[in-house]
């Protein structure tokens, strides 16, 4: 390797390490560290050491973590954001695969428009466009009034849709739903359509040709767009906020209590390193999960 690949080389790999250095490690080294220190007298952290007799004394412990121990409540709080993530994955699949695949078999001169049409949400903002579900789902709005009528038509009672966990789902679905759409439209454009022909004249349906073909050679992309989707659900905090009640509490929630309101730290990072702990345990078992998919295949 030359002098000039090397440098070439080092100027596009240090900025992104010095970027996930600076915006990740050092975050986490400073949480993981919050973690074993006690609450301040008024919130925020408590000096890590005193100096007594000329000694220093750590005041370092491990109480955060025996608290986080010793109630089950945090550990079923993770569970529940995690089939929260989960349910909002699914319906992301759901609906992204068919929209993906509209747009990767649409003619060249209309895919553009059609991507512009799905990103076209990112140019308002987050909490504007969650406060809008909040009109579409309130009881007094034309879409309630038009389930609330048929349900009732029906025999049954009326429901409310908005601070319920259907509407915490339909707001996250909402918000992720690009992040599914794009890795999915980007594996499936790719497709050699030639296969399905094939598949056709050897007798294959159309089922069969997009389980036996089509499906197989997409999941690269439906795992990346679930890790996209998934792993910031499974932190989400606002949307359960503005949509969500009581019960449709989740694990970014109660981190943000603890951050913000109660301002106890130590335990909101505990809480912070349990979150990061399971994505990172979920990824492997996902990335194991296509390894063996594709070594299967």
């Amino acid at each position: 390797m030359t002098l000039q690949q090397r440098i070439g080389k080092w100027v596009l790999s240090w900025p992104p390490l010095v970027y996930m250095v600076l915006f990740f490690l050092v975050p986490t080294l400073i949480m993981v560290v919050a973690a074993f220190r006690y609450p301040g007298d008024y919130g925020g952290l408590a000096p890590m050491y005193s100096v007594e007799d000329g000694k220093v004394v750590w005041d370092l412990t491990l109480e955060n973590f025996q608290r986080l121990t010793e109630d089950a409540l945090y550990f079923d709080l993770f569970i529940k954001s995690a089939g929260y993530a989960l349910a909002t994955t699914l319906a992301c699949i759901l609906m992204a695969y068919p929209l993906a695949w509209l747009i990767a078999r649409s003619p060249k001169r209309y895919r553009d428009l059609m991507l512009l049409l799905v990103i076209l949400p990112f140019w308002s903002n987050f909490l504007i466009r969650i406060y809008a579900w909040m009109i579409i789902l309130g009881p007094q709005s034309a879409f309630t009034r038009a389930v609330n009528w048929l349900v009732t038509g029906l025999g049954f009672e009326p429901i409310q849709l908005l601070f319920t966990p259907f509407a915490v789902i339909v707001g996250m679905v909402y918000v992720h739903l690009p992040f599914m759409v794009l890795p999915l439209y980007a594996n499936l454009e790719k497709h050699d359509m030639a296969l399905l022909d094939a598949a056709q004249d050897l007798g294959a349906n159309a089922w069969q040709r997009f389980w036996r073909v089509t499906w197989p050679l997409s999941l690269p992309g439906v795992f990346a767009g679930s890790a996209l989707v998934f792993i910031p659900a499974l932190g989400m905090f606002a949307i359960p906020d503005i949509l969500g009640g009581t019960d449709s509490i989740m694990i970014g929630n109660l981190i943000k209590q603890q951050i913000l309101d109660t301002r106890d730290w130590p335990f909101g990072s505990v809480l912070s390193i349990m979150l990061t702990g399971g994505v990172l345990l979920i990824a492997a078992l996902g990335a194991a999960v296509a390894r063996g998919g594709r070594k299967r295949g």
